[in-house]
């Protein structure tokens, strides 16, 4: 008899999104060495913390498998084309790839739709993702379609690595230095800037309609060699420190001039504690972050706009900030969640990167 940590009648939305993870990650996790059989020997990562799960191939490669599902009225903001609705369903998935350093090789699309959806909407779909797999030097290579009361998608992508190459969110240690590829805030910004009907450049505008997943920088990271792990931004910068962190066992120290800002956002905020909230607590920002060994730090400054906001500490420290001011304080474990614990939810308005 199986008995569960949680009441049969609990339901999701009492818990939140990262705890019903948890409590699935360990359903799924293979039983103790030697009881599952040959076939999970190819299994090198499965369910658990990362990105990607990562299977053996013969050879040096291993292949990392990754899937993301999105739905019309919480995941797409109302001012989305269809194109770009294509573009993002692709993107999610892409970044996932990227952010374990592997060359992206296939995606599969399922779509579910009503049945009075116009043709004209799903070729645009079909297009915008087409555009995104063929940016991230791929294609998609098949899926599924289905009428759903909602327009709904699922992606699942595929990718190589070598087995020595591929990265991980666990493997940051004490003194390494912690980096961030492009800016922060950015999609966050967009989003208000939508909601509040806010003139915005379209520049600002498409980091949150057509985010860019860093596939490209993401295999050159991997091949340096001198990342120790890894993981995107699209959930906040914030929530993305304290998973990094609860995987490599390691503490961090952030420094908020560091952190690097588009001067739109910086002009769009009205406060210093407004622009430090859109750079920490909104997502949507399909950026990498990772964590360098300082005596490599060569190695990677001419791969990508690369900002160091601060170093890895030990654990006990836990995930600091330190103020302009010269103060310090505690970064939140906070920022975009598809399912809010009922205590936690901060907005009703149901749109895809929610800010806190």
């Amino acid at each position: 008899m199986i008995k569960n940590k949680t009441s049969t009648s609990e339901k999701v939305s009492s818990i939140g999104e990262r705890a019903l993870i948890s409590c699935l990650t360990e359903i799924f996790k293979p039983a103790p060495s030697g009881k599952e059989g040959p076939a999970f020997q190819e299994v090198i990562a499965g369910a658990g913390s990362d990105d990607c799960a990562v299977l053996d191939l013969e050879g040096e490669e291993c292949l990392v498998a990754t899937t993301d599902m999105l739905h019309r009225t919480t995941d797409f903001p109302e001012e989305m084309t269809p194109w770009q609705m294509g573009w993002m369903s692709a993107a999610v998935n892409l970044s996932d790839i990227a952010a374990m350093g592997a060359r992206p090789i296939g995606l599969l699309m399922a779509i579910g739709m009503p049945a009075t959806t116009e043709i004209a909407f799903v070729e645009a779909l079909a297009k915008g993702m087409k555009a995104c797999a063929e940016f991230c030097e791929t294609s998609v290579i098949g899926g599924d379609i289905d009428t759903h009361d909602e327009l709904t998608i699922t992606g699942t992508a595929l990718g190589k690595a070598k087995k020595t190459r591929v990265l991980s969110r666990s493997g940051a240690k004490p003194g390494d230095l912690v980096c961030v590829s492009g800016y922060t805030g950015s999609a966050g910004a967009a989003l208000e800037a939508l909601l509040g009907k806010i003139e915005a450049s379209e520049k600002l505008l498409k980091s949150l309609l057509e985010p860019v997943p860093r596939t490209k920088e993401a295999q050159k990271l991997a091949a340096s060699g001198a990342v120790t792990s890894m993981m995107d931004t699209s959930d906040g910068l914030a929530m993305s420190l304290h998973e990094l962190a609860k995987a490599s066992k390691v503490g961090f120290r952030i420094k908020e001039e560091a952190l690097p800002i588009e001067e739109e956002v910086i002009a769009f905020a009205a406060s210093p504690d407004k622009l430090l909230n859109l750079a920490l607590y909104t997502g949507g920002d399909f950026e990498l972050l990772f964590t360098v060994s300082p005596e490599h730090l060569t190695k990677v400054q001419d791969i990508c706009k690369l900002s160091i906001i601060g170093k890895t500490t030990a654990k006990e420290e836990g995930i600091l900030l330190e103020r302009a001011d010269g103060g310090t304080a505690r970064i939140e474990q906070k920022g975009y969640q598809q399912l809010k614990a009922e205590g936690n939810r901060k907005l009703k308005k149901i749109h895809s990167y929610k800010i806190p």
